[in-house]
Parts: C-alpha cells; sequence; structure tokens
C-alpha cells in the first residue's frame, strides 16, 4: 500500500486548540485571508491591537487551505502553561516543541483508534465515529500529522476492498426487446408507437450506496494523496458516482439504506465485515466534514456572489471525543475488577416533577455504574421465571449505582479549581441517584496528578450526624496511558 505523498507531509502548519492565530503565523496571507471569509465556526475571529486574529475553538482535525497547506489543529497542551499556545500566538517566530507536537499527536492517534475498534453498540456517540476492528498501523517514533494519519488508516482498509457488484433491477422503454416485457406498462405508453418496448432487466451494477459513499470519501480524501496515487486508487471506482449535495444533506439515512443494502448481499463473512468497517469509516469521514462547522462561503449571502469550491476540512468536537473515551476506557476499568459491574452511557432520566408530575428538567451523567445482584442458585430458575415479563421495566428501578461519573475536557490546576457549576451538578448527581461515589474526570498527561475527595462543609450538627452524603471525587485521566490514575487512590475508596 502506498502512503500518503511526503511533500504534503512537509506542508504542514500544526496549531493548538484554543491557539490564537495572526496573519504573520501562515506561511501564505492568503491561507489566512481565506479562513476569515469561510467564517468557520471553529474560529472567533476578534480584532486586537489593530490586527485580526482567529482563535481556534474546542475542535481538532484537518483543513486544507487554498495554497495547499495543511491546517492541522491538535488538542490543547494540558496544564503546560510553559508552552502554552496562548502564549506562543504572540510569539509567531518561535516554533512550537516538536516533543509536544509528537506526544499529542500519538495520544490523540490512540483515542480515535480506540474510539474507531469500539465494539459497543451502547457506546456514546457511536454513530459518529463508526465501529472498526481490523488491526491498526503501528504508530511510529515521530507521529504522522492527522493528516497521514487519517488517510493511512483509510488507504489500508481501500486497499483489500474492491467495489461491490450487484444486479440491479432496471425498466427502459426501448426499440429493441430485452429482458421481461411489462404488458401493462407497454398498453399505457406505447400503444401508439409499437416499435418500441416496456422492457425490466437485471444488470450487474456498481452502483450500491455502500461504494457511493466509500467513492465519496476517497474524493473527500483526495488533497492529501499525489496524483499518482490519487489514480491509482481511483482506477476500479471510476464507474462508481459520488453522493450527491442532497443526498449528503440526508447522510444518515443514506448510511443506514447502504449498512441494509449490504447486509443482504451473498459475501463472505469476512468479506462482508471488511466492507462494512470501510462504509462505517467513509461515513465517519463525511461526518466531520459535513458537520456545522461550515467549509464554504455562505450561500445565501448575496454580496458572495462567487463561491469558492469546497475543500477538505475534517473537524472533531474534542469535547465529545474526550467523553466519549474516557467513558469507555473507565467502563472496561470497572469491567476488568468485576463482571458485576454494568455500565450505561449517557442515560437519560427525569430529576425534577412538577406538582402533576410532569417532567421539568432532567439530567444525562456521562457514565454510571452500577452493580448486578445475583440470586443464590437454588432460586435463580424460580426467580428468573416469576419476573422475566417485569424484568425491563423494573430494572432500572432496582439497581444498586455505585458511581456516577461525568467527564470534562478541561484542565483543573488543583482541587479549588473546580467551577461552582461543577460541583452543583456533581451534587445533584448524587443525589438523584443515591450513588456511593461521584467522580468529576478531568484530563492530565501525567500519572502524579492525586485523586482528590470533597467534603461537605456543614454547620447543621444534627444533618451532618444523620445524612449520608456520596463521596465527591476529582478523578484524573492520563490521557498519554488512557487510563485514570487509580494507583493513586486507596482500593477501598474506588469500589
Amino acid at each position: 500500500m502506498s502512503m500518503p505523498d511526503s511533500n504534503l507531509t512537509a506542508h504542514i502548519m500544526t496549531v493548538f486548540e484554543h491557539q490564537r492565530l495572526i496573519m504573520h503565523d501562515f506561511s501564505y496571507i492568503s491561507d489566512f485571508q481565506w479562513l476569515i471569509a469561510q467564517e468557520l465556526s471553529v474560529f472567533s475571529i476578534k480584532r486586537k491591537q489593530g490586527q485580526w486574529q482567529l482563535k481556534v475553538g474546542h475542535y481538532i482535525g484537518v483543513i486544507v487551505m487554498p495554497s495547499g497547506m495543511i491546517l492541522e489543529i491538535l488538542p490543547k497542551l494540558i496544564g503546560n502553561t510553559a508552552s502554552s499556545p496562548t502564549q506562543q500566538s504572540c510569539q509567531p517566530n518561535k516554533p512550537l516543541a516538536d516533543t509536544d507536537i509528537f506526544q499529542t499527536r500519538h495520544w490523540v492517534q490512540n483515542m480515535l483508534s480506540d474510539l474507531m475498534n469500539s465494539d459497543d453498540d451502547k457506546s456514546p456517540h457511536s454513530k459518529n465515529f463508526g465501529q472498526f476492528s481490523s488491526p491498526l498501523i503501528a504508530l511510529p517514533v515521530a507521529a504522522l500529522p492527522l493528516s497521514d494519519w487519517l488517510i493511512t488508516q483509510f488507504l489500508q482498509r481501500l486497499a483489500h476492498h474492491q467495489p461491490i457488484t450487484h444486479y440491479q433491477t432496471q425498466i427502459h422503454n426501448q426499440t429493441a426487446l430485452q429482458g421481461r416485457l411489462l404488458i401493462k406498462e407497454q398498453l399505457r405508453h406505447n400503444s401508439m408507437q409499437p416499435h418500441k418496448f416496456v422492457c425490466e432487466r437485471s444488470v450487474l451494477s456498481k452502483g450500491m450506496l455502500a461504494n457511493r459513499i466509500i467513492k465519496s470519501a476517497l474524493k473527500l480524501l483526495a488533497p492529501l494523496l499525489s496524483q499518482s496515487n490519487l489514480l491509482l486508487y481511483l482506477q476500479p471506482w471510476q464507474q462508481v458516482s459520488v453522493l450527491h449535495q442532497y443526498e449528503i444533506r440526508q447522510l444518515a439515512s443514506i448510511y443506514f439504506q447502504a449498512k441494509h443494502e449490504l447486509a443482504i448481499q451473498p459475501l463472505q463473512a469476512q468479506q462482508l465485515q471488511a466492507a462494512q468497517q470501510l462504509v462505517d469509516f467513509a461515513y465517519w469521514l463525511l461526518c466531520q466534514s459535513h458537520a456545522e462547522t461550515g467549509h464554504s462561503i455562505d450561500s445565501q449571502n448575496p454580496f458572495h456572489k462567487k463561491l469558492t469550491p469546497q475543500r477538505l476540512c475534517l473537524l472533531i468536537d474534542m469535547n465529545q471525543a474526550f467523553e466519549q473515551w474516557a467513558s469507555q476506557r473507565i467502563a472496561l476499568f470497572f469491567q476488568q475488577l468485576s463482571d458485576d459491574y454494568k455500565p450505561l452511557f449517557q442515560t437519560q432520566r427525569v430529576w425534577l416533577n412538577d406538582a402533576e408530575g410532569q417532567a421539568c428538567l432532567s439530567i444525562r451523567p456521562d457514565l454510571l455504574i452500577y452493580k448486578q445482584i445475583h440470586s443464590s442458585a437454588e432460586n435463580t430458575a424460580m426467580y428468573d421465571n416469576y419476573v422475566s415479563q417485569a424484568k425491563d421495566a423494573r430494572e432500572k428501578h432496582s439497581r444498586h449505582y455505585s458511581h456516577v461519573i461525568d467527564i470534562k475536557w478541561k484542565h483543573l490546576a488543583h482541587a479549588s479549581a473546580i467551577s461552582a457549576s461543577d460541583a452543583y451538578q456533581l451534587s445533584s448527581y448524587a443525589q438523584a441517584y443515591q450513588a456511593e461515589q461521584v467522580w468529576l474526570v478531568y484530563p492530565v498527561q501525567d500519572d502524579q496528578r492525586q485523586a482528590v475527595v470533597l467534603k461537605q462543609d456543614t454547620q447543621d450538627t444534627y444533618n451532618s450526624e444523620n445524612a449520608s452524603y456520596a463521596q465527591l471525587w476529582l478523578i484524573p485521566f492520563n490521557v498519554l496511558t488512557a487510563t485514570i490514575n487509580t494507583d493513586l487512590l486507596p482500593t477501598q475508596d474506588v469500589v
């Protein structure tokens, strides 16, 4: 399999989340002007000290600019104020540290690999990231830019897949009799032109929706390939058309139709799995490209008569990605401790009702952990037969929640840095779920940060003696190892 063109790799401009960019940060001023004109929601535009600034929002991803330069957006450096991108934006001549860039690329690519390899249908946002199970290419010492990594993952799957052909029923009104003559249609349409025939026949076609989704993703990634590689990979797909714009606007519906079409094809199990994985990946790429982040000048603006062509723009919401990744890894941590621990991802429940019982406010924690209660062996069969019909309705009411977990993509320098809104949210979760512990999980880049328990201070002696408060924990999640720093917690406090 051919790798991305090395010349493209050399044309990478790497920036960090929340970094402020000015015109002189760009090799080509026209790129800066183009980004301002696009009004991408990933950037906020400000004018400060007589010059325009673009501040990167909470997205990571890849944007191909008009000059051919690739803008790579990486997550913010967690707790590294010495090399803060915010400070560096004021010093355009000072390059970003290679170690910071390589380290961040490593863990971001590990995060995306985990999300893509998730086989848990209950995992949050799974429709946005897709599900993949094939082994991924090992990361090199100097991690690839996100653009090269993404195209490599896609081509790795595409290299072992050919467009799927299937017989498609077509009806034509033509001068030659081919296939089955449709008598009713013939009488209706050709009573005055007997030299024509309404025929139905099966034609071998490559126009399946799955093929068209894959072809659309390949065309999307075309700017990341050299011309020779692009022609090589496009060759088997020449007879496949890309999705139209109105189909792109209904991408989710098209995707599910494509999955259904694939499922009924007479394919071997391994071939079907490979095709489904490639379609999932292609769908995910198209979703990130056409998310509500914008990638062209607003066509409804009457002052922009001439529209610029759409360019590759893959953007991932970092808040959502980190929440999903940490949820997945923490759920795995509890399941490794005991099979009795079961996760619930972003389960919504009504918290407050009015006097008539109407729902007023709902809550949705990122992750709930509950313990599954087992009956004794002697009573298990009798118990199962008795409650089988009412099990689903009663299950959620009988669960004992051990942990309610909220996950934030934010830096906490110390315990006192917790915001009042986060503290109120944790307290609300503790009250609503009557859990033993409530966690606020936040990212770190080391294994030295300690977990901290927060104790509620009360002046009411009666309440302090008789009320039972859940433990509120601040739990560090090490993005470099994709684990919580559990070694810093006594075992009895964790579970």
